[in-house]
């Protein structure tokens, strides 16, 4: 008699990031970053990150709370690339006069401000190639084409273009490769847990690797609704219209954190279809894992998440340790 396939699925409420040869996985206050070092080893760090507004009652607000996310996501992210780094860095190298100034400047603080600065590079980096350039675009178009409304479609179907032809040239870097596969591991871990399967490597690798919360998707739903916005709001001034662009990021970012948020909690058909074009780039930014890959994925959820316990209080089972051995028998059991 042939199975029937399980399609319940319940919010585990722990997401993350790839990371260089490795996974960060948070969950409420923890995080955990487990990378694979050179030798083959994993290693494995947490600690609490309370973020931006912890405590604040803006958390609570919706469209508002969004924005702190967005802000704690680029910040404890930048935080976990740099101690994955931190184990393939050259060790041997006398430090430079470029060093030796910029700890001068920062009063020893050399990695907080790097990460400081950074941040602030990306971001204007980010601006500059998926705001400005497809706003000067259109601006060019906009002489042959007197249509105010097409002019605002066209930038913004540019700059989706752009962000898609970004990611397809960037994959093509062998780190960047690799980073994406991390990326798959940490979807198929969280999709193998939401989806009520014990967290081993043939149970992870059966499962897929795109999922509705993932930052991927985020980030197409910020271009989105930045179309739908760009769309109505419109000034004169050559100068307003970038500075209205950047204010209106916070306000892009509240709105597209609560689509992705529902999107998570909810199988609303009507959701779904909002969905799929965030899953169609992930397929992009996601690739299929290796075993060693997904072993340093289960290890950053094993560090934050108690998915046995999750399992038993979403799906209604104790795990047996001897399935852990055989997922034929765990199959059967989460059925």
């Amino acid at each position: 008699m042939k199975r029937r396939k399980r399609k319940i699925r319940h919010y585990s409420g722990i997401g993350g990031q790839a990371v260089l040869e490795g996974v960060m996985m948070k969950n409420k206050d923890m995080y955990a970053v487990a990378v694979r070092k050179p030798n083959g080893e994993i290693v494995v760090e947490h600690d609490e990150y309370h973020g931006v507004g912890y405590g604040s009652k803006l958390l609570s607000i919706p469209f508002v709370r969004g924005i702190f996310v967005f802000i704690d996501s680029l910040i404890l992210g930048l935080k976990s690339l740099n101690y994955s780094s931190s184990f393939y860095e050259e060790t041997n190298e006398k430090p430079t006069k470029l060093d030796e100034e910029i700890d001068k400047v920062s009063s020893g603080h050399e990695d907080t401000f790097l990460m400081v600065f950074t941040t602030l590079l990306s971001f204007a980096f980010a601006i500059a190639l998926f705001m400005i350039l497809p706003y000067a675009i259109s601006e060019i178009i906009s002489k042959y084409a007197r249509n105010d409304s097409l002019v605002a479609i066209v930038e913004g179907v540019l700059r989706i273009f752009i962000f898609v032809l970004y990611i397809l040239i960037i994959s093509r870097i062998r780190d960047i490769k690799r980073l994406f596969m991390y990326h798959g591991a940490e979807h198929k871990c969280i999709n193998c847990i939401e989806k009520g399967r014990p967290l081993t490597v043939s149970n992870v690798r059966k499962s897929s690797r795109l999922h509705k919360r993932c930052g991927s998707s985020f980030i197409l739903f910020v271009m989105l609704i930045s179309i739908i916005l760009f769309f109505f709001i419109r000034v004169d001034s050559y100068v307003w219209r970038v500075v209205i662009r950047i204010l209106l990021i916070p306000v892009i970012s509240g709105i597209s954190y609560e689509i992705i948020r529902l999107a998570g909690r909810t199988n609303f058909f009507l959701v779904k279809m909002i969905s799929a074009p965030g899953l169609w780039l992930q397929r992009l930014t996601t690739k299929e894992p290796d075993d060693d890959m997904i072993e340093v994925a289960i290890k950053s959820v094993e560090a934050v998440f108690d998915w046995k316990e999750f399992l038993s209080d979403s799906f209604g089972y104790e795990i047996d340790e001897s399935w852990l051995a055989d997922d034929d028998k765990a199959d059967q059991a989460a059925e």
